[in-house]
């Protein structure tokens, strides 16, 4: 019998169970009687953030997914994957919680900048290529969140419909390509598909997901987003997290020694589970997936994060050949917005790193344009989350003029602050008319309320059979992954 074999053998159906669900937020329980240690699990797509999540243990911060699927560079993006690996052997992490392949369905989707890209053949490109990249460091990787978990919109209930073939075709590819390709782990989302939810959808979990395409790792569920015993046993979830709110437990035994859930079901999840620790090098006596030797050299990863945000950009039109910025041609730049100087660098959420840290538009453009600046932060941005906090000098007030600003013509409204970097011998200044910026964000805009066409989305019910179950939604919010 091989180790993996000899391991579930030694269990007894209690402690099998116990290996199924968290011991706390981010951790399997350790089983010393077979030489198995905790395995940890950790956010996120941008950076790796470890359980402690401290300023004084700060993270890389990747670009945006979004970003790195720009560059259109599957070997890039496997550069970035090695070096969020590195981070998470850095911190103890065996698991990343990553990468993040749902479709940007709508402008709306307020987890999009954590996704790749509208194209499900560039997601799984560039999806696989990071996969690998973490994988090559001995660091499994979880693809989420399956499936069809593509808006925010009633997130924990809705029930996403859609047709095989748009099924087949764009949702479920991305994942196809990078199960293909390899990853440990899969995410079970929150959302529902055609009327069953995901944790407990045996027919793409088992059927497509297991079977299909013999996926052997192991499907988390999202955190909070198991409900249920027997059904999600029996529809292929492997692993419940977190600790708090399991509806497996002894409920899950109770079902075992019931008939309602066989004991061979358990016994297949509890070998994947000892399959994952094989492979990253937790199971005493077998053969971790990478050797250390094997491993790639070590990264620069703030010089991984540099290269991968400039060759993100893309450059749409330069009128006039205005870029690159030329300081003797020009007389002054206006750099519009109170995040100028706050730099908002980070969507928040799972997804939040404490980076070591991080360089404003503002701080860039004084470095590269000698010469006077002057500027008035002008409206202050609502506070919507507890990561979004403007600069201390930002105002509510009516239209201001920079303190020692030379020039009236340089305006600070209540719907655009403006900073004014004048290059050195320069003498003119900039008028800049109000636009809309940073006062009410894009969420308040009449425009980002219009009503989508049938075309452009999933049609969804609104009271799917497991919304009432309401147990696990009270901290949902802020334990989503």
């Amino acid at each position: 019998m091989s180790v993996i074999e000899d391991a579930l053998a030694a269990l007894d159906l209690e402690t099998k169970v116990k290996l199924l669900s968290g011991q706390d937020f981010w951790t399997l329980p350790a089983i010393p009687e077979i030489g198995l240690r905790s395995l940890v699990m950790s956010d996120g797509p941008i950076g790796l953030r470890g359980i402690g999540w401290r300023p004084d243990d700060p993270s890389i911060a990747l670009p945006s997914p979004t970003a790195l699927a720009a560059t259109w560079d599957p070997e890039l993006a496997r550069t970035a994957g090695r070096a969020l690996g590195q981070e998470a052997r850095r911190k103890g992490v065996h698991v990343l919680l990553a990468p993040t392949v749902n479709l940007h369905r709508s402008p709306l989707g307020g987890r999009h900048f954590e996704c790749y890209s509208e194209d499900p053949l560039l997601t799984g490109e560039i999806g696989a290529a990071y996969m690998a990249g973490v994988q090559d460091q001995g660091v499994g990787t979880t693809v989420k969140h399956f499936v069809a978990n593509d808006s925010e919109t009633d997130r924990f209930t809705v029930d996403v419909r859609v047709g095989e073939r748009a099924l087949r075709e764009l949702y479920l590819a991305p994942f196809e390509r990078i199960v293909g390709a390899g990853a440990w782990g899969v995410m079970a989302a929150y959302n529902g598909v055609n009327g069953s939810t995901m944790t407990e959808h045996a027919d793409l979990q088992i059927g497509v997901l297991k079977r299909e395409w013999g996926f052997d790792g192991v499907i988390v569920s999202d955190w909070t987003a198991a409900r249920t015993t027997a059904p999600a046993a029996n529809g292929g979830l492997d692993v419940v997290m977190p600790a708090s709110g399991d509806p497996w437990g002894q409920a899950l035994v109770a079902a075992v020694r019931s008939g309602e859930v066989p004991e061979e079901v358990i016994d297949d999840k509890v070998r994947r589970v000892l399959r994952l620790a094989a492979r990253v090098g937790i199971l005493d006596g077998a053969e971790p997936a990478v050797a250390e030797s094997a491993r790639p050299s070590t990264l620069d990863g703030a010089a991984v994060a540099r290269k991968a945000a400039t060759r993100s950009f893309v450059l749409a039109r330069n009128e006039g050949g205005l870029l690159p910025l030329d300081p003797a041609r020009l007389r002054t730049v206006a750099v519009s917005g109170a995040l100028a100087a706050d730099a908002r660098v980070q969507g928040g959420g799972s997804a939040l790193v404490q980076p070591a840290h991080v360089i404003s538009p503002l701080d860039g453009l004084t470095a590269a344009l000698a010469g006077e600046q002057t500027m008035a932060v002008g409206a202050r941005p609502p506070r919507t989350r507890r990561w979004s906090t403007p600069p201390p000098s930002a105002t509510p007030s009516a239209p201001t003029r920079a303190a020692g600003c030379r020039s009236p013509k340089v305006h600070s409204g209540p719907t655009s602050p403006v900073c004014s970097a004048r290059p050195a011998g320069a003498s003119s200044s900039v008028r800049r008319c109000p636009a809309r910026t940073s006062a009410g964000w894009a969420s308040r805009h009449p425009a980002c309320h219009r009503p989508t066409s049938p075309s452009s989305r999933s049609p969804r019910v609104s009271r799917p059979p497991w919304a009432a179950r309401t147990s696990w939604r009270s901290s949902a919010s802020a334990t989503s992954r």
